[in-house]
């Protein structure tokens, strides 16, 4: 095992020697090792039977995958019927191989690095802290930090096997300008002048800004700059717009803050968890291993998902109810709790305001409504109410499933009464906990990459917020908010947007009605995309520039419990490439601005902790040593593990209930079109799949869409396992195999949206919720 064998160490520490072992008589190597899992091989031969795989397998990750099998003299560890590993239900996130003591479980590939450099991994919004181990300068480990808070050394299959993206053969290397239709290599002075020339024709609302959840805080702070300070407009969004913007609209509506609430770690301490619309073992999979430690420590799991997806099969009660008819299922929970007096009315007395008008709106959610809106029985709702309310602290997991909607602002407004209705606010192993899917989304909130908001969300209609940044940046600033990023290819299309500087986003796959999306950027006179590989959206641009990895830079990132960490420079970028950051410098010089003459990212967080108030106490000096949660107002300031400890972030200090009323999602399934779509997550693959898909091992255990359905409706469709089939919606058509399964309720079918010859969200409805502006990516009608 490259000397990282313990038996071998015990071994050479009591004088057994090669020599005196060959002495010995062994056992004959009678199994062929297992090499059917792309990252790793089992030899059953090298195994010595301590069961430290096995129970890592149960007891951390929760999997179950392995046991002893064919007990006796002949024991061997093997997967259920001594079905070969990638056949199993293992989830390849090799906690087994960097535990097994010998080498019975090793890596295919393996080089022992020279150095190592501690950074975060640029997957989901976990945030786990990672090192990246480098010899030759090239990224040939990884290994999770076992000191780290966030995930203390475990990591999944993207965060431990999925980086061979950073040396990928299809890495941008120079820049790329489009002349006679083809992309041709330019140097840099030529590609900025250019830019430079075009964005000054494009000044005010003729231009918007789309930033990056996966670039640093650095990057997007600078973004938003460029565009407010520079360009003069407020049109600057990301893909928060397509994820969680509901959570930063409706939770800063009732609690003052739209974030995650508690920590990471606070999940284990609940006694109660209620997971709605998340599939957490797949999105955020090592945060799911604090829902599983909480379960195995006696918590109540309630499952809320349309799908039967993996968490379901540790709840301790699953409702699967209807996609779009969250608001019902959660406000009859609340009606439940208030008739039969267990809600805290201390809590609800001190803490709260119009809880009046809260109660009077639990009128419209009798159970018989409820049941019949939601799908789910009568008595699994009241069994829900009281085992939430019972359990405290109770903690509430939701993501996408939420968020996706027309109504997505009502569902967290729900989720948020829900919470201050049993008082499970400001204490450990409780809170409200939006889970955020991209590593940086978080940050590039914080960071006012949003049309309404500075950093720090200040909002940019306050007269006296706008004239502090006017002060600090020296010019003055547009007053009124921009475009939401699903408003701006609308405006595209009627002439009022020209220009589109685009960073880090691949919206030919992740906006909803692709082929609007499509058509708009196609309308632009002027599109640059900044990006580390060609994806489909930079082919449509007229300048292509080559961006820095994660492991190419420094900066930071904020995970989902509001956690800023450094991101550490570990390689160089491939060619010419450079950091995002100097890039929006380089242009923003090039075209006369002040204020953009940076020489580290170091110096960039000095100014955002100048201007945002949560950020105050935060430095990069500070950082070196762990990572801080904000608010964090001063330098002597520990950061803020859990939020509304004391008071709410509010004028008052006191949250808000939000009466609501049941509205049906914009389009549901009819006799033209009966089946009705929704959409999710693969382990495996990671949001658009630039980096994921260049990972051949990944591509291996999951390369291709498949349309999930259940029996029932594959039978009256005359439809088989793994057969090719169109699916159609009002807006396009995908080909798609057909995966027959009972995790989809009869008459629900589901996609990823992973998957470019796939591309699911040509099918999905772009309704947008009314204050959030997100589309309702979670349903609509197909067959």
């Amino acid at each position: 095992k490259n000397n990282r064998c313990q038996l071998q160490r015990v071994a050479s520490f009591v004088g057994v020697s090669p020599e005196r072992l060959a002495r010995l008589r062994r056992p004959q190597k009678t199994f062929a090792p297992d090499e059917s899992n792309p990252f790793f091989v089992f030899d059953p031969n090298q195994c010595i039977l301590c069961g430290i795989c096995i129970r890592t397998c149960d007891e951390i990750v929760g999997v179950n995958a392995i046991d002893f099998a064919f007990r006796g003299f002949h024991t061997v560890v093997s997967c259920f019927g001594g079905a070969r590993w990638v056949e199993s239900v293992c989830v390849s996130c090799g906690e087994c191989v960097v535990r097994c003591p010998v080498a019975a479980l090793v890596p295919k590939r393996y080089e022992q690095p020279q150095r190592e450099v501690k950074t975060v991994c640029p997957y989901c919004g976990v945030g786990c802290s990672i090192y990246l181990g480098i010899r030759g300068g090239r990224v040939v480990s990884v290994s999770g930090d076992r000191h780290s808070p966030v995930n203390q050394g475990r990591l999944c299959v993207k965060g431990r096997f999925g980086h061979d993206f950073i040396h990928h053969p299809e890495r941008l290397t120079t820049p790329l300008l489009r002349r006679d239709g083809q992309f041709v290599p330019v140097g840099w002075d030529e590609a900025l002048e250019l830019i430079a020339r075009q964005f000054s024709q494009y000044r005010s609302d003729a231009f918007a800004a789309m930033a990056s959840a996966r670039c640093t805080n650095e990057e997007n702070y600078l973004m938003q700059k460029f565009a407010r300070a520079v360009m003069g407009t407020n049109n600057i969004d990301h893909c928060a717009r397509l994820c969680h913007a509901p959570s930063v609209a409706g939770l800063a509506r009732t609690l003052g803050s739209g974030a995650m609430t508690n920590t990471i770690q606070d999940i284990a301490q609940a006694k109660c968890i209620f997971a709605i619309g998340t599939n957490t073992t797949a999105a955020h999979p090592v945060l799911a291993l604090k829902v599983h430690e909480a379960v195995r420590r006696g918590a109540k799991l309630i499952v809320a998902n349309p799908k039967q997806i993996d968490l379901a099969r540790h709840a301790t009660l699953l409702l699967q109810h209807q996609p779009g008819s969250d608001v019902a299922l959660l406000m009859g929970m609340a009606r439940v709790i208030f008739e039969q007096g267990l809600h805290d009315q201390q809590f609800i007395a001190q803490r709260t305001v119009d809880f009046d008008a809260f109660r009077a709106s639990l009128e419209d959610f009798p159970l018989e409504f409820v049941a019949q809106v939601t799908g789910v029985p009568q008595e699994k709702i009241v069994q829900a109410a009281r085992m939430f309310a019972a359990h405290k602290p109770a903690s509430i997991l939701y993501a996408m499933g939420i968020t996706q909607h027309t109504h997505g602002t009502d569902n967290v407004l729900a989720i948020s009464n829900l919470a201050l209705l049993t008082g499970n606010l400001g204490m450990p192993g409780g809170g409200v906990n939006p889970l955020r899917g991209q590593n940086n989304v978080q940050g590039a909130c914080d960071m006012g990459a949003l049309p309404n908001v500075l950093p720090g969300y200040q909002r940019v209609d306050d007269p006296q917020l706008r004239a502090k940044f006017e002060a600090a940046w020296g010019r003055p600033l547009p007053e009124k908010p921009g475009l939401a990023l699903t408003e701006m290819f609308d405006a595209i299309l009627q002439g009022k947007i020209k220009a589109v500087y685009l960073m880090g986003e691949n919206a030919l796959l992740s906006e909803a009605d692709a082929q609007h999306a499509e058509r708009a950027l196609r309308q632009l006179e002027f599109f640059v995309v900044q990006d580390i590989f060609l994806t489909e959206t930079a082919r449509l641009a007229h300048v292509v520039l080559p961006a820095a990895s994660f492991a190419e830079k420094d900066g930071t990132f904020v995970n989902t419990e509001r956690r800023v960490q450094l991101v550490r420079k570990a390689v160089d970028p491939p060619g010419v490439a450079r950091p995002d950051w100097w890039i929006i410098c380089q242009i923003a010089q090039r075209m006369g601005a002040s204020g953009f003459a940076f020489s580290h990212p170091a110096e960039i967080m000095t100014e955002i902790a100048s201007l945002a108030p949560i950020y105050g106490g935060i430095s990069y000096q500070r950082l070196e040593q762990q990572g801080l949660q904000w608010p964090c107002p001063s330098a002597d300031h520990p950061g803020t593990p859990i939020l509304h400890t004391e008071r709410f972030a509010t004028a008052d200090g006191k949250a808000r209930f939000a009466p609501l009323k049941f509205k049906p999602s914009a389009e549901l399934p009819d006799a033209e079109y009966p089946l009705l779509l929704t959409t999710d997550r693969s382990l495996y693959q990671y949001h658009t799949g630039t980096m994921t898909r260049r990972v051949e091992g990944i591509e291996a255990l999951d390369g291709q869409e498949w349309l999930r359905i259940h029996p029932t409706d594959a039978a009256r469709l005359q439809l088989s396992d793994g057969q090719p089939v169109l699916v159609r919606s009002r807006r396009g058509e995908v080909s798609v195999r057909v995966r027959i399964t009972d995790s989809c309720q009869p008459g629900v079918v589901s996609l990823t949206f992973h998957f470019a010859e796939t591309p699911t969200n040509v099918l999905t409805h772009a309704a947008l919720d009314p204050v959030a502006k997100i589309p309702e990516t979670k349903v609509c009608a197909v067959r």
